[in-house]
């Protein structure tokens, strides 16, 4: 109930009951009015300052469920570049060694391909994660590169599979004479005591020791290219050609079962062993020679042994003895 106010008139010396005016009753009015409106602005400033409306809740909502598969997509752009790592070195290191091809540059594998401007779309539209964007647009684009570099490399090397059994055939991967107790390798490649000479000299292959007539065979396919008899050096002894930068030389035999230009296959016999030439004993003097140059032989002995038996005649190769030629 509201309250009745008075106030003192001196004309008649009276209290006088006070009554508002139309105009005092509507300044009141737009005063609390506007009072009211100033205070509720304030709290709305303050409550959205502080608390967030629902559709910002959703947006904040929405904002975080996209940098959540954001963060998912990247992880996952990052463990296809770690398994397209892993493609990239075992094609450098195992299958194009294996297939003797060159690796792939790392220049060519990560290089990037476009302009300065191939995002440049995206910028115009002035968005507000526009680096997040940008940086996993920029990995899907060079992961994109990869696995093209990467296919047609898989293309290259299926190619030169297909021209590999020629290849496979013709290195020459087994050991020249009958070996299977792995006694008759009686010196190794490298620098080794000559047996004249006395002195440390190096050994361009490794010698077979074997009973004087004991068949000499070919290790790989190939091409007879040179039958020879010398009173020193080699001896009798006999170069095959097998083709891809391959060539192996037999020397101190005692026979030749072959002929220059005569196509062999690995196993055929190509004569026996004797003790011809430079030799202190009936044995096999056996080189392979790739690419003009005097390799180790054992490395090649992959044919004809096992992973055990390798070791060993790797271990027998390495020991630095006196040489029979």
């Amino acid at each position: 109930m509201s309250r009745i106010k008075y106030y003192y008139d001196p004309k008649t010396c009276k209290y006088e009951r006070y009554v508002r005016s139309k105009w005092d009753i509507t300044l009141n009015m737009l005063g609390f009015l506007s009072l009211s409106s100033i205070f509720a602005v304030g709290i709305l400033i303050v409550f959205s300052y502080y608390f967030d409306s629902p559709k910002e809740l959703l947006l904040k909502r929405e904002n975080q469920e996209l940098k959540l598969y954001y963060e998912m997509m990247d992880q996952e752009v990052n463990r296809l570049n770690l398994m397209m790592g892993d493609l990239q070195e075992r094609d450098d290191n195992l299958y194009r060694v294996i297939f003797e091809s060159e690796p792939i540059p790392s220049s060519i594998r990560k290089a990037g391909y476009g302009g300065a401007d191939r995002f440049k779309e995206i910028k115009e539209k002035g968005l507000n994660q526009e680096k997040l964007i940008i940086n996993v647009m920029e990995k899907l684009e060079s992961l994109k590169r990869q696995m093209f570099i990467q296919t047609r490399s898989y293309d290259e090397l299926s190619e030169t599979a297909l021209n590999k059994e020629e290849y496979w055939a013709s290195i020459p991967a087994i050991q020249p004479i009958h070996n299977e107790e792995l006694n008759r390798l009686a010196s190794g490649y490298g620098m080794r005591i000559h047996p004249i000479l006395k002195v440390r000299k190096m050994h361009t292959g490794v010698d077979f020791s074997a009973p004087k007539g004991t068949p000499i065979y070919s290790t790989g396919d190939g091409v007879v290219t040179l039958v020879r008899t010398e009173f020193g050096g080699y001896g009798k002894h006999i170069v095959v050609d097998h083709g891809f930068g391959f060539s192996t030389r037999y020397g101190h035999m005692n026979d030749f079962s072959v002929k220059v230009g005569q196509k062999i296959k690995r196993g055929d016999q190509i004569g026996t062993v004797g003790n011809t030439g430079s030799s202190t004993a009936p044995h096999v003097h056996y080189e392979v020679i790739k690419d003009g140059k005097y390799v180790n032989p054992v490395n090649y002995f992959f044919k004809d042994l096992e992973p055990a038996e390798f070791d060993k005649i790797l271990e027998l190769a390495s020991r630095e003895n006196q040489s029979l030629s």
